[in-house]
């Protein structure tokens, strides 16, 4: 059963009683079709104006949704014949940080990515997508593979941050965070990165310093949260839509502003209504920068990655 966000309600009104009508139809009392099929058109009509003009805040709503695909789902139809590999082969296996082999429209590539869980249990074993050190050094150790063995680079980021917990500092969370957004940056093969959900400080630029950086069209990506960002300014985090828009967390934003590079459209409705279709889109735009990329040599790649994020804020 979909879940509805509030700014949603008036669709979900409009959808239950389209629902109610089939189920009138269904029973053969009374012929409703010409019925059911206006409101249904009023229905996308509506969807399509409310996702049309969402702000950033909304947007932020949208990126939290529980249904909306995860790397687990990403790994399962954007990717053929994935292969998890496991271990920072220091400390642990982060769950919070998944990772492997993988074939991506016939290419060989190593796919990394958040996942945060889609249900409590889940929710709890990943952490909320919010990694440790070791969920790091297990993305520094698979891109290190992926050099050694001329893989492109592909990462899915989806968190709202890296694990702020003491036993996370006492294992080195900001040093692991500093050496694998170094590990991206020092690639000799083609990195990509999409930001699928959350975006979030530290935790998402880890695995996100590539030559291209992609944005599903409802994602965000900031230095903060908005309620964090309202927490800090006001002292309080009502104001976390007043810290949306003035963060330019939104995609629209944050290509004009040379953050990301190309923006990938989503079904109506947002990826949450239909993730097999914003993972077709996915998999189309990320096949478009690799055949791109594959024409520079290691030391193009590097210099071009430098050369974009040294840009920034020019």
């Amino acid at each position: 059963m979909l879940t509805y966000l509030e700014f949603e309600k008036p669709v979900a009104d409009l959808e239950a009683r389209v629902a109610a009508l089939r189920e009138t139809a269904d029973s053969g009392a009374v012929d409703i079709e010409a019925e059911v099929g206006r409101l249904e058109a009023k229905a996308e009509k509506l969807l399509k104006d409310t996702y049309g003009r969402l702000t950033p805040w909304q947007k932020a709503q949208v990126a939290r949704h529980p249904d909306r695909p995860h790397f687990k789902d990403f790994a399962a139809k954007l990717a053929d014949d994935f292969v998890p590999l496991a271990g920072d082969r220091a400390f642990g296996d982060d769950q919070a940080i998944l990772g492997g082999l993988a074939r991506i429209g016939g290419r060989r590539v190593m796919l990394i990515g958040h996942e945060k869980g889609d249900d409590t249990a889940s929710r709890l074993k990943h952490n909320f997508g919010m990694a440790k050190p070791e969920g790091y050094r297990k993305a520094i150790r698979l891109m290190q593979l992926a050099d050694r063995f001329d893989l492109p680079v592909v990462t899915l980021v989806d968190t709202s941050g890296a694990f702020p917990g003491v036993q996370a500092e006492e294992r080195g969370q900001a040093e692991a965070i500093a050496r694998s957004t170094e590990q991206c940056l020092e690639l000799g093969v083609p990195m990509v990165t999409a930001i699928t959900g959350e975006g979030g400080s530290g935790g998402a630029i880890a695995l996100a310093a590539a030559n291209r950086v992609l944005m599903l069209e409802h994602a965000v990506y900031s230095v903060i949260s908005p309620e964090g960002c309202a927490s800090i300014l006001w002292r309080t985090a009502d104001k976390a839509a007043d810290a949306a828009e003035a963060m330019k967390i939104a995609a629209p934003d944050l290509k004009s502003l040379g953050v990301i590079d190309r923006i990938v459209p989503e079904p109506l409705g947002g990826a949450h209504r239909d993730p097999d279709g914003a993972i077709d889109l996915l998999r189309h735009a990320i096949g478009e920068e690799l055949a791109e990329l594959e024409r520079l040599d290691a030391d193009a790649l590097i210099r071009q990655r430098r050369a974009k994020f040294l840009a920034m804020g020019d």
